[in-house]
C-alpha cells in the first residue's frame, strides 16, 4: 500500500500565528494548536493538513514549493488577502495571469484566475 500524503511542514518564525492567518486565508480549522506547532486542515478529519512548526532561521530565498489557489474572483481574493496581511511580490514571473503575493513570513504563494476566465 502507497504512503497516504499526513501533511506539508512549514517553517514558522511564530507559527501561532502563521498557522492562524493560513485557517483564515483558506476556511480551514485548526486541528492542532501548541505555541511551537499548528497544524490546519479543511475540516478535523481530512487530510492532508498544513502544519507550522518553528524555524530558528527567518525566510531567506524564494521557495522551492508553494500553494496556488483557485477562487471565484481572483482580484477580490487578491484584495481580501492583502487586507489580511499579504503583500505583493515579483519572483521574476513577467506578465502572467496569476498574482504572486507572500505570507506574513514572506512565503510565496499564487493566486490563480478563475477557472471561467
Amino acid at each position: 500500500m502507497p504512503s497516504q500524503w499526513e501533511q506539508i511542514v512549514v517553517d514558522a518564525e511564530d507559527p501561532a500565528r502563521l498557522g492562524r492567518w493560513w485557517a483564515e486565508a483558506l476556511g480551514y480549522v485548526i486541528v492542532h494548536d501548541q505555541p511551537d506547532e499548528v497544524e490546519i486542515r479543511r475540516s478535523r478529519d481530512e487530510l492532508p493538513g498544513l502544519l507550522f512548526g518553528v524555524s530558528a532561521e527567518a525566510k531567506t530565498v524564494k521557495n522551492r514549493l508553494h500553494i496556488d489557489l483557485r477562487p471565484d474572483d481572483q482580484e477580490a481574493e487578491v484584495e481580501r488577502l492583502v487586507d489580511m496581511g499579504a503583500r505583493h511580490v515579483d519572483i521574476g514571473q513577467g506578465e502572467v495571469s496569476w498574482v504572486v503575493l507572500a505570507d506574513p513570513e514572506g512565503n510565496e504563494f499564487c493566486v490563480l484566475s478563475s477557472k471561467r476566465e
